[in-house]
Protein backbone atom coordinates (compact mmCIF):
# COMPACT_ATOMS: atom_id res chain seq x y z
CA UNK A 1 0.00 0.00 0.00
CA UNK A 2 1.47 3.67 -0.67
CA UNK A 3 1.12 6.64 1.28
CA UNK A 4 2.32 7.46 4.81
CA UNK A 5 2.95 3.71 7.05
CA UNK A 6 1.17 5.42 10.10
CA UNK A 7 -1.83 7.13 8.51
CA UNK A 8 -5.22 5.36 8.42
CA UNK A 9 -6.40 4.25 4.75
CA UNK A 10 -10.03 6.55 4.38
CA UNK A 11 -13.43 4.75 3.91
CA UNK A 12 -14.96 3.57 1.93
CA UNK A 13 -12.28 3.91 -0.81
CA UNK A 14 -12.70 5.11 -4.43
CA UNK A 15 -12.78 2.29 -7.34
CA UNK A 16 -10.35 2.89 -10.03
CA UNK A 17 -12.67 1.08 -12.46
CA UNK A 18 -16.92 1.25 -11.72
CA UNK A 19 -16.72 -2.44 -11.89
CA UNK A 20 -13.77 -3.54 -9.85
CA UNK A 21 -13.65 -3.58 -6.49
CA UNK A 22 -11.09 -0.81 -5.36
CA UNK A 23 -7.42 -2.75 -5.48
CA UNK A 24 -6.94 -1.91 -1.57
CA UNK A 25 -8.81 -4.85 -1.10
CA UNK A 26 -6.11 -6.99 -2.61
CA UNK A 27 -3.79 -5.37 -0.68
CA UNK A 28 -5.24 -5.34 2.59
CA UNK A 29 -5.93 -9.26 1.96
CA UNK A 30 -2.26 -10.15 2.01
CA UNK A 31 -1.76 -8.58 5.87
CA UNK A 32 -2.33 -10.95 8.70
CA UNK A 33 -5.36 -9.68 10.65
CA UNK A 34 -7.72 -6.88 9.79
CA UNK A 35 -6.80 -3.33 8.79
CA UNK A 36 -8.19 -0.23 10.72
CA UNK A 37 -9.55 2.47 8.47
CA UNK A 38 -10.76 5.91 9.09
CA UNK A 39 -14.52 6.90 8.51
CA UNK A 40 -15.71 10.33 7.29
CA UNK A 41 -16.42 11.58 10.50
CA UNK A 42 -12.51 10.80 12.21
CA UNK A 43 -13.89 7.92 13.85
CA UNK A 44 -12.07 4.02 13.36
CA UNK A 45 -13.40 0.49 12.53
CA UNK A 46 -11.74 -2.46 11.80
CA UNK A 47 -11.89 -3.77 7.91
CA UNK A 48 -11.94 -7.22 7.38
CA UNK A 49 -11.80 -8.24 3.45
CA UNK A 50 -10.98 -12.19 3.80
CA UNK A 51 -13.60 -14.46 2.89
CA UNK A 52 -13.06 -16.94 6.14
CA UNK A 53 -12.84 -12.96 8.28
CA UNK A 54 -16.10 -12.10 6.89
CA UNK A 55 -17.91 -15.03 7.43
CA UNK A 56 -16.58 -15.02 10.85
CA UNK A 57 -17.84 -11.51 11.41
CA UNK A 58 -21.10 -12.08 10.38
CA UNK A 59 -21.69 -15.31 11.79
CA UNK A 60 -20.77 -14.07 15.45
CA UNK A 61 -24.15 -12.23 17.15
CA UNK A 62 -21.73 -10.48 19.36
CA UNK A 63 -21.32 -8.47 16.76
CA UNK A 64 -24.09 -6.63 16.04
CA UNK A 65 -26.08 -4.94 13.26
CA UNK A 66 -28.30 -2.11 14.81
CA UNK A 67 -26.58 1.32 14.10
CA UNK A 68 -27.85 2.75 17.42
CA UNK A 69 -25.36 0.93 19.10
CA UNK A 70 -22.86 3.57 20.45
CA UNK A 71 -19.26 2.44 18.95
CA UNK A 72 -21.46 1.77 14.98
CA UNK A 73 -19.23 2.70 11.97
CA UNK A 74 -20.97 5.80 9.67
CA UNK A 75 -20.64 5.48 5.91
CA UNK A 76 -21.89 8.96 5.09
CA UNK A 77 -24.09 11.86 7.19
CA UNK A 78 -26.53 10.66 4.01
CA UNK A 79 -26.62 7.40 4.70
CA UNK A 80 -27.06 8.56 8.63
CA UNK A 81 -29.92 10.13 8.17
CA UNK A 82 -32.04 7.09 6.42
CA UNK A 83 -30.61 4.82 9.64
CA UNK A 84 -31.71 7.47 12.55
CA UNK A 85 -35.38 6.61 10.97
CA UNK A 86 -37.69 3.79 12.83
CA UNK A 87 -35.40 0.49 11.92
CA UNK A 88 -36.06 -2.19 9.87
CA UNK A 89 -36.29 -5.71 11.50
CA UNK A 90 -32.87 -5.89 9.50
CA UNK A 91 -30.94 -3.69 11.37
CA UNK A 92 -32.50 -5.31 14.62
CA UNK A 93 -30.13 -8.09 16.58
CA UNK A 94 -31.43 -11.24 18.39
CA UNK A 95 -34.48 -11.92 19.52
CA UNK A 96 -36.22 -9.15 17.67
CA UNK A 97 -34.61 -9.96 14.29
CA UNK A 98 -35.63 -13.86 14.60
CA UNK A 99 -39.51 -12.29 15.17
CA UNK A 100 -40.05 -10.27 12.41
CA UNK A 101 -38.11 -12.54 9.93
CA UNK A 102 -40.14 -15.77 11.40
CA UNK A 103 -43.47 -13.53 9.72
CA UNK A 104 -42.01 -13.20 6.35
CA UNK A 105 -39.87 -16.52 5.46
CA UNK A 106 -42.41 -18.64 4.53
CA UNK A 107 -43.22 -15.60 1.77
CA UNK A 108 -39.79 -16.10 0.68
CA UNK A 109 -39.10 -19.97 0.60
CA UNK A 110 -38.09 -21.56 -2.81
CA UNK A 111 -41.78 -23.22 -3.22
CA UNK A 112 -43.39 -20.55 -2.86
CA UNK A 113 -40.94 -18.37 -5.59
CA UNK A 114 -40.76 -21.22 -7.63
CA UNK A 115 -45.10 -20.71 -8.21
CA UNK A 116 -44.42 -17.31 -9.57
CA UNK A 117 -42.08 -18.13 -12.01
CA UNK A 118 -44.35 -18.44 -14.68
CA UNK A 119 -45.75 -14.76 -13.26
CA UNK A 120 -42.50 -13.38 -13.87
CA UNK A 121 -41.59 -14.76 -17.26
CA UNK A 122 -44.71 -13.60 -18.39
CA UNK A 123 -43.99 -10.19 -17.45
CA UNK A 124 -40.76 -9.89 -18.66
CA UNK A 125 -41.25 -10.95 -21.96
CA UNK A 126 -44.41 -8.31 -22.66
CA UNK A 127 -42.10 -5.71 -21.56
CA UNK A 128 -39.50 -7.45 -24.10
CA UNK A 129 -42.41 -7.36 -26.94
CA UNK A 130 -43.04 -3.84 -25.87
CA UNK A 131 -39.27 -2.72 -26.34
CA UNK A 132 -39.34 -4.94 -30.07
CA UNK A 133 -41.87 -3.14 -31.07
CA UNK A 134 -40.95 0.23 -30.17
CA UNK A 135 -37.28 -0.47 -31.75
CA UNK A 136 -33.51 0.44 -30.90
CA UNK A 137 -32.23 2.40 -29.06
CA UNK A 138 -33.15 1.51 -25.09
CA UNK A 139 -31.57 2.09 -21.76
CA UNK A 140 -32.62 -1.24 -20.32
CA UNK A 141 -32.19 0.28 -16.57
CA UNK A 142 -35.30 2.38 -17.15
CA UNK A 143 -37.01 0.39 -19.87
CA UNK A 144 -36.81 -3.26 -19.16
CA UNK A 145 -35.33 -3.85 -15.74
CA UNK A 146 -36.55 -1.36 -12.83
CA UNK A 147 -40.07 -1.89 -14.78
CA UNK A 148 -39.95 -5.80 -14.04
CA UNK A 149 -38.60 -5.85 -10.69
CA UNK A 150 -41.27 -2.93 -9.85
CA UNK A 151 -43.77 -5.35 -10.86
CA UNK A 152 -42.91 -8.03 -9.46
CA UNK A 153 -42.65 -7.16 -5.96
CA UNK A 154 -45.66 -4.55 -6.52
CA UNK A 155 -47.89 -7.24 -7.48
CA UNK A 156 -46.26 -9.61 -4.60
CA UNK A 157 -47.69 -6.34 -2.16
CA UNK A 158 -50.86 -5.50 -4.62
CA UNK A 159 -49.17 -1.80 -5.18
CA UNK A 160 -51.31 0.21 -7.85
CA UNK A 161 -49.28 0.09 -11.19
CA UNK A 162 -49.59 3.76 -11.34
CA UNK A 163 -47.66 4.19 -8.21
CA UNK A 164 -44.53 1.96 -9.41
CA UNK A 165 -42.84 5.43 -11.16
CA UNK A 166 -43.13 7.01 -7.77
CA UNK A 167 -41.60 3.73 -6.20
CA UNK A 168 -38.24 3.61 -8.40
CA UNK A 169 -37.74 7.27 -7.67
CA UNK A 170 -37.75 7.43 -4.20
CA UNK A 171 -35.71 4.32 -3.66
CA UNK A 172 -33.04 6.14 -5.80
CA UNK A 173 -33.01 8.81 -3.91
CA UNK A 174 -32.67 6.86 -0.93
CA UNK A 175 -29.81 4.98 -1.80
CA UNK A 176 -27.62 8.20 -2.67
CA UNK A 177 -24.63 8.44 -0.29
CA UNK A 178 -22.91 11.61 -1.44
CA UNK A 179 -25.78 14.32 -0.95
CA UNK A 180 -27.55 16.87 1.61
CA UNK A 181 -28.74 13.91 4.16
CA UNK A 182 -32.22 16.11 3.61
CA UNK A 183 -32.99 14.27 0.29
CA UNK A 184 -32.56 10.39 1.40
CA UNK A 185 -34.34 10.99 4.43
CA UNK A 186 -37.67 12.65 2.62
CA UNK A 187 -37.55 9.81 0.00
CA UNK A 188 -37.95 7.21 2.86
CA UNK A 189 -40.06 9.79 4.72
CA UNK A 190 -42.45 9.73 1.10
CA UNK A 191 -42.55 6.13 1.07
CA UNK A 192 -43.66 5.15 4.59
CA UNK A 193 -46.27 7.97 4.45
CA UNK A 194 -47.54 6.75 1.15
CA UNK A 195 -47.15 2.84 2.51
CA UNK A 196 -48.95 4.04 5.81
CA UNK A 197 -52.05 5.42 3.88
CA UNK A 198 -52.20 2.25 1.80
CA UNK A 199 -51.89 -0.45 4.84
CA UNK A 200 -54.99 1.87 6.63
CA UNK A 201 -57.11 1.54 3.88
CA UNK A 202 -55.96 -1.79 3.10
CA UNK A 203 -56.86 -3.08 6.88
CA UNK A 204 -60.40 -2.00 5.71
CA UNK A 205 -61.02 -5.34 3.54
CA UNK A 206 -57.63 -7.52 4.11
CA UNK A 207 -59.76 -10.60 4.53
CA UNK A 208 -61.09 -11.15 0.91
CA UNK A 209 -57.63 -10.21 -0.56
CA UNK A 210 -54.98 -12.49 -0.83
CA UNK A 211 -51.83 -9.76 -1.10
CA UNK A 212 -49.18 -10.12 1.02
CA UNK A 213 -50.03 -7.26 2.86
CA UNK A 214 -53.56 -8.02 3.08
CA UNK A 215 -51.88 -11.61 4.69
CA UNK A 216 -49.69 -9.84 7.71
CA UNK A 217 -52.54 -7.45 8.52
CA UNK A 218 -54.48 -10.57 8.97
CA UNK A 219 -52.51 -13.44 10.74
CA UNK A 220 -49.73 -10.80 12.52
CA UNK A 221 -51.30 -7.08 13.09
CA UNK A 222 -54.87 -8.13 14.13
CA UNK A 223 -53.53 -10.74 16.43
CA UNK A 224 -51.22 -8.41 18.54
CA UNK A 225 -47.56 -10.11 16.85
CA UNK A 226 -46.99 -7.32 14.71
CA UNK A 227 -47.98 -3.31 14.62
CA UNK A 228 -49.55 -1.29 12.06
CA UNK A 229 -46.15 0.87 12.59
CA UNK A 230 -43.96 -1.88 12.32
CA UNK A 231 -45.73 -3.41 8.83
CA UNK A 232 -45.13 0.04 7.25
CA UNK A 233 -41.33 -0.46 8.11
CA UNK A 234 -41.83 -3.75 6.85
CA UNK A 235 -43.22 -3.35 3.97
CA UNK A 236 -41.17 -0.19 2.97
CA UNK A 237 -37.99 -2.94 3.18
CA UNK A 238 -39.75 -5.35 0.67
CA UNK A 239 -40.34 -2.14 -1.65
CA UNK A 240 -36.49 -1.28 -1.79
CA UNK A 241 -35.27 -4.91 -1.41
CA UNK A 242 -37.69 -6.10 -3.94
CA UNK A 243 -36.91 -4.03 -7.12
CA UNK A 244 -33.94 -1.72 -6.92
CA UNK A 245 -31.19 -4.27 -5.89
CA UNK A 246 -31.83 -6.70 -8.57
CA UNK A 247 -33.05 -4.05 -11.45
CA UNK A 248 -28.78 -3.18 -10.17
CA UNK A 249 -28.03 -6.64 -10.76
CA UNK A 250 -29.47 -7.50 -14.13
CA UNK A 251 -27.84 -4.20 -15.22
CA UNK A 252 -24.59 -5.39 -14.47
CA UNK A 253 -25.06 -9.09 -15.38
CA UNK A 254 -25.56 -7.56 -19.16
CA UNK A 255 -22.44 -5.43 -18.87
CA UNK A 256 -20.56 -8.35 -17.73
CA UNK A 257 -21.88 -10.72 -20.65
CA UNK A 258 -21.35 -7.77 -23.31
CA UNK A 259 -17.88 -7.41 -22.58
CA UNK A 260 -17.15 -10.76 -21.98
CA UNK A 261 -18.48 -12.00 -25.46
CA UNK A 262 -16.74 -15.66 -24.81
CA UNK A 263 -19.07 -15.87 -21.45
CA UNK A 264 -22.42 -15.12 -23.45
CA UNK A 265 -21.22 -17.91 -26.20
CA UNK A 266 -20.70 -20.08 -23.67
CA UNK A 267 -23.98 -19.25 -21.97
CA UNK A 268 -26.11 -19.58 -25.58
CA UNK A 269 -24.12 -22.43 -25.96
CA UNK A 270 -24.79 -24.49 -22.90
CA UNK A 271 -27.71 -22.64 -21.42
CA UNK A 272 -27.29 -25.28 -18.40
CA UNK A 273 -25.07 -22.81 -17.36
CA UNK A 274 -28.16 -20.44 -16.27
CA UNK A 275 -27.80 -21.12 -12.51
CA UNK A 276 -23.78 -21.01 -12.26
CA UNK A 277 -23.71 -17.84 -14.02
CA UNK A 278 -26.45 -16.45 -11.95
CA UNK A 279 -24.67 -17.20 -8.94
CA UNK A 280 -21.19 -16.04 -10.59
CA UNK A 281 -22.96 -12.45 -11.54
CA UNK A 282 -23.84 -12.28 -8.01
CA UNK A 283 -20.98 -12.96 -7.06
CA UNK A 284 -18.85 -10.69 -9.33
CA UNK A 285 -20.28 -7.60 -8.85
CA UNK A 286 -21.60 -8.03 -4.88
CA UNK A 287 -23.77 -4.59 -5.57
CA UNK A 288 -24.56 -3.62 -2.28
CA UNK A 289 -20.86 -2.87 -1.76
CA UNK A 290 -20.41 -1.90 1.56
CA UNK A 291 -21.94 -4.33 3.59
CA UNK A 292 -21.72 -5.18 6.03
CA UNK A 293 -21.21 -2.48 9.02
CA UNK A 294 -21.45 -3.94 12.57
CA UNK A 295 -20.21 -2.98 16.34
CA UNK A 296 -18.81 -5.65 18.55
CA UNK A 297 -21.10 -6.14 21.94
CA UNK A 298 -18.03 -7.46 23.93
CA UNK A 299 -14.33 -8.22 23.44
CA UNK A 300 -14.49 -10.83 20.32
CA UNK A 301 -11.04 -12.51 18.64
CA UNK A 302 -11.27 -12.55 15.11
CA UNK A 303 -8.33 -13.14 13.04
CA UNK A 304 -5.98 -13.10 15.46
CA UNK A 305 -6.95 -9.90 16.45
CA UNK A 306 -9.03 -8.66 19.85
CA UNK A 307 -12.20 -6.83 18.75
CA UNK A 308 -12.86 -4.71 21.92
CA UNK A 309 -16.21 -4.38 23.10
CA UNK A 310 -17.79 -0.82 21.35
CA UNK A 311 -15.52 -0.97 18.45
CA UNK A 312 -16.76 -0.32 14.94
CA UNK A 313 -15.99 -3.21 12.34
CA UNK A 314 -17.21 -3.73 8.45
CA UNK A 315 -17.12 -7.45 7.18
CA UNK A 316 -16.82 -6.41 3.51
CA UNK A 317 -18.84 -8.79 1.30
CA UNK A 318 -17.63 -7.14 -1.92
CA UNK A 319 -14.04 -8.13 -0.60
CA UNK A 320 -14.80 -11.43 0.30
CA UNK A 321 -16.26 -12.26 -3.41
CA UNK A 322 -12.69 -11.15 -4.60
CA UNK A 323 -10.53 -13.00 -2.13
CA UNK A 324 -8.21 -15.42 -4.12
CA UNK A 325 -8.74 -17.82 -1.32
CA UNK A 326 -11.70 -18.88 -1.89
CA UNK A 327 -12.51 -17.78 -5.58
CA UNK A 328 -9.26 -18.57 -8.60
CA UNK A 329 -8.79 -15.42 -9.87
CA UNK A 330 -11.63 -13.72 -8.32
CA UNK A 331 -11.49 -10.40 -10.56
CA UNK A 332 -12.44 -12.97 -13.65
CA UNK A 333 -15.49 -13.17 -14.88
CA UNK A 334 -16.06 -16.65 -15.57
CA UNK A 335 -20.00 -19.04 -15.34
CA UNK A 336 -18.40 -22.36 -15.08
CA UNK A 337 -17.32 -21.45 -11.69
CA UNK A 338 -18.46 -23.15 -8.56
CA UNK A 339 -19.71 -19.50 -7.50
CA UNK A 340 -22.29 -20.83 -4.68
CA UNK A 341 -20.76 -19.87 -1.87
CA UNK A 342 -20.28 -16.41 -2.44
CA UNK A 343 -21.45 -14.14 -0.27
CA UNK A 344 -23.30 -11.48 -2.19
CA UNK A 345 -26.36 -11.92 0.21
CA UNK A 346 -24.51 -11.50 3.01
CA UNK A 347 -24.10 -14.51 5.79
CA UNK A 348 -25.36 -15.64 8.98
CA UNK A 349 -28.98 -14.56 10.50
CA UNK A 350 -29.25 -11.50 8.55
CA UNK A 351 -28.69 -13.12 5.24
CA UNK A 352 -31.04 -11.74 2.36
CA UNK A 353 -34.62 -12.96 3.29
CA UNK A 354 -35.62 -12.54 -0.74
CA UNK A 355 -32.63 -14.19 -2.06
CA UNK A 356 -34.75 -17.13 -4.00
CA UNK A 357 -36.75 -14.47 -5.56
CA UNK A 358 -33.91 -12.40 -6.46
CA UNK A 359 -32.34 -15.93 -8.20
CA UNK A 360 -35.80 -16.46 -10.01
CA UNK A 361 -36.15 -13.13 -11.32
CA UNK A 362 -32.23 -13.05 -12.38
CA UNK A 363 -32.50 -16.81 -14.44
CA UNK A 364 -35.62 -15.45 -15.95
CA UNK A 365 -34.12 -12.38 -17.02
CA UNK A 366 -30.72 -14.10 -18.69
CA UNK A 367 -32.98 -17.72 -19.92
CA UNK A 368 -34.64 -15.04 -22.15
CA UNK A 369 -33.20 -11.77 -23.29
CA UNK A 370 -30.29 -12.97 -25.21
CA UNK A 371 -32.33 -15.42 -27.11
CA UNK A 372 -35.03 -12.74 -27.84
CA UNK A 373 -32.21 -9.82 -28.78
CA UNK A 374 -29.52 -11.53 -30.28
CA UNK A 375 -28.03 -8.99 -31.71
CA UNK A 376 -27.85 -7.23 -28.55
CA UNK A 377 -24.75 -4.11 -27.84
CA UNK A 378 -24.01 -1.18 -26.57
CA UNK A 379 -25.22 1.79 -28.02
CA UNK A 380 -22.41 3.85 -26.65
CA UNK A 381 -18.74 3.33 -26.80
CA UNK A 382 -17.97 1.74 -23.60
CA UNK A 383 -16.45 4.75 -21.61
CA UNK A 384 -19.53 6.61 -21.72
CA UNK A 385 -21.14 3.65 -19.48
CA UNK A 386 -20.96 4.99 -16.11
CA UNK A 387 -21.31 3.52 -12.75
CA UNK A 388 -23.24 4.46 -9.55
CA UNK A 389 -20.48 5.80 -7.89
CA UNK A 390 -22.37 7.77 -4.98
CA UNK A 391 -24.28 4.81 -4.34
CA UNK A 392 -25.21 2.49 -1.42
CA UNK A 393 -25.90 0.06 -4.02
CA UNK A 394 -23.81 -0.69 -6.84
CA UNK A 395 -25.23 -0.49 -10.36
CA UNK A 396 -25.20 1.77 -13.73
CA UNK A 397 -26.84 4.88 -14.57
CA UNK A 398 -28.03 3.40 -17.50
CA UNK A 399 -27.32 0.78 -20.00
CA UNK A 400 -27.94 2.23 -23.88
CA UNK A 401 -28.13 -1.03 -25.89
CA UNK A 402 -29.06 -1.61 -29.73
CA UNK A 403 -29.74 -4.71 -31.67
Amino acid sequence: MSGCPFSKPAFPMPRQCPFVPPAEYRDFQQQPGPVKVQMWDGKDAWLFTRYDDVRAVLGDNRFSGDPHVSGFPSLSPARNAVLDLEPAFIRMDPPQHGHFRRMLTKEFMIKRVSEMRPRIDAIFNRLVDELLEKGPPANLVEDLFLPLTSEVIAGLLDVPASDHGFFQEQSRLKVLLDVDPSIPKAASERILSYLDRLITERAKDADTRTDLLSRLIVEQVRPGHLTHRELVIMAELLLMAGHETTANQMALGVFSFLTNPDQLHLLRETPSLLRNAVEEMLRFHTIVHYNAFRVATEDVDVAGQTIRKGEGVIALISGANHDATAFEQPDRFDITRKADHHVAFSYGIHQCLGQPLARVELQVVFATLFERMPGLRFAVPLEQIKGKGDHFVQGLEALPVTW
